[in-house]
């Protein structure tokens, strides 16, 4: 399936979850947020929103400075 993974087009696998796709990207979960569809996903529903051919994800990582 395609998705469009910040603003890029991305062959990935068929049924895959959010927390699939973050894994598969090697991004720790607890690091980020993500965006599907312009809904924002909670952390404690990666692992059971299944992503769909099409899909428009945003993921965002959080950076800690000073």
């Amino acid at each position: 399936m395609t998705l469009t993974l910040n603003g890029k087009k991305t062959d990935i696998q068929d049924d895959l979850t959010v927390e699939g796709l973050l894994g598969y990207l090697m991004i720790a979960p607890a690091r980020v947020a993500v965006e599907v569809n312009l809904s924002i996903i909670k952390k404690n529903d990666y692992h059971t929103c299944v992503l769909k051919d099409g899909d428009k994800v945003e993921i965002v990582n959080f950076v800690g400075g000073g």
